[in-house]
């Protein structure tokens, strides 16, 4: 890392999507106040993850990251973060058994408030307002006074994330998330979709397997916890940087951010030379990179540069976005761009951004293409030998009706029974549980075409 890398040395740079806080003396006591508080992840997670994605590098794990599009401080509450952790363990399982391989299970929870906007003016009705961000900066009601960008939020929601985080540790180390436990919720799923009955009576052949060899999900330390991780977009810098934090374990004492254990850099605030780039070079989190379709080959080069300039396995993840229309023009340049440079990165879909359209005024996803823009994120990387190595999700625990088609259809005219986001829309529990065991089919692909490449080798 270059000497000349602080924590604020982002301040220097050019900076894009922040917002126009009125109150500059406001704002900077509220960062002092944080950078006094515990951090929220350590320095060993961290490098625990980084270890981690390093095996999906290799082709010897999968990577699911997914959940909510933007935290609400409202809708805070034990049963929707136990509602989107069950629906999680279900889908891991789903991979873990076809794909036979570990999954690493990355949240977007305890710290996904900030969203980028593509206007700074929201209008209705001939009335201009501040766009909404965030409940970390504003509120969703258009009214002036909650529009007005708060500083005093960043606050709750560091203690929103420190308590979700709390629940959320809860619940993947004290049984909450037991084998066992995982299979039986998802019983009423495969009830109701014959396509997958086969797959969850082979998983249900293997706990009975175990069972028979007297090692009891129940009983089984291993098999009664899970390793869960968190991430977030780092958008808003100050917040950022006054939870970052110098580790005391080491002794070159790199800095880290803990605010969450993974943090990515958004399609539109991805310049080389800009502020957020700066931020993300200097910690030693494991990060990610949206990559859309303007996303030239030099740039991605020499992104992975100056965010990875060692080439460390797992410290770079890039998380394509291109819609299923334009994934097969753009993900083969860039794939051929990252073979050609020999760089090391985690390969990972995100089918939700690309695909959203407006349907009687209200912003939706169509499940199928979303289905076939995962299609062909496999098949690119299978005809170009290279790994498919993880899945990027919008979604939620709740029976929302959000995104429109799955095997439960949600039609257009559906909407707006439970159209709950505050920004983009979310698959709901049983379209997330669909996309998996559709994902899953494409892992165990994967690992036999790449299994027989191996023995062909050798």
């Amino acid at each position: 890392m270059p000497q000349s890398w602080s924590p604020s040395s982002w301040r220097s740079r050019p900076i894009v999507q922040v917002p126009d806080f009125p109150d500059n003396d406001a704002l900077n006591a509220v960062e002092a106040q944080l950078a006094t508080y515990p951090p929220l992840v350590f320095a060993g997670e961290c490098r625990e993850l980084e270890r981690r994605l390093a095996a999906v590098v290799d082709g010897e794990a999968f990577l699911l990251q997914g959940g909510d599009c933007a935290e609400s401080f409202e809708e805070h509450g034990p049963n929707n973060i136990r509602d989107f952790f069950r629906v999680f363990l279900q889908m891991a399982v789903v991979m873990t058994h076809q794909a036979q391989m570990p999954i690493v299970k990355v949240g977007r929870i305890a710290g996904q408030f900030a969203k980028p906007r593509s206007s700074n003016i929201e209008t209705v009705d001939g009335v201009s307002l501040p766009s909404y961000r965030g409940d970390i900066i504003n509120g969703a009601d258009f009214t002036e006074r909650s529009r007005l960008p708060d500083p005093e939020r960043q606050i709750m929601a560091y203690r929103q994330s420190a308590a979700t985080l709390n629940f959320v540790r809860a619940l993947a180390t004290g049984g909450y998330a037991s084998l066992g436990n995982v299979h039986k919720w998802m019983l009423d799923f495969v009830e109701e979709t014959p396509q997958w009955r086969e797959v969850a009576r082979r998983i249900e052949d293997a706990i009975f397997f175990m069972r028979a060899c007297g090692i009891d999900p129940e009983h089984h330390p291993e098999l009664r916890a899970t390793e869960f991780f968190t991430s977030h977009e780092a958008l808003l810098l100050g917040f950022e940087q006054a939870l970052t934090r110098q580790d005391s374990t080491q002794n070159d004492t790199p800095y880290v951010g803990t605010s969450g254990h993974l943090l990515w850099i958004g399609d539109r605030t991805r310049q080389p030379d800009y502020a957020h780039v700066e931020f993300a070079r200097g910690i030693l989190n494991p990060i990610g990179l949206k990559c859309g379709p303007s996303l030239a080959n030099d740039d991605l080069v020499k992104l992975a540069a100056i965010l990875n300039p060692d080439n460390r396995k797992g410290r770079l993840t890039l998380i394509c976005r291109f819609g299923a229309d334009k994934v097969g023009d753009h993900l083969p340049r860039l794939v051929e761009t990252v073979k050609r440079e020999g760089l090391n990165v985690v390969w990972s879909c995100d089918p939700m951004h690309g695909n959203t359209v407006t349907v009687n005024t209200m912003k939706t996803r169509p499940f199928d293409r979303i289905i076939a823009e995962i299609e062909t994120f496999f098949a690119v990387h299978r005809d170009m030998g290279t790994y498919a190595g993880g899945i990027h999700l919008e979604m939620t625990g709740k029976n929302v009706t959000e995104c429109t088609g799955g095997l439960f259809e949600v039609k257009a005219e559906d909407l707006h029974e439970r159209y709950d986001t505050l920004c983009d829309p979310r698959l709901n529990a049983r379209q997330a549980l669909d996309v998996a065991f559709r994902v899953a089919e494409l892992l165990k692909l994967q690992r036999t075409r790449r299994g027989k490449t191996v023995m062909a080798a050798e």
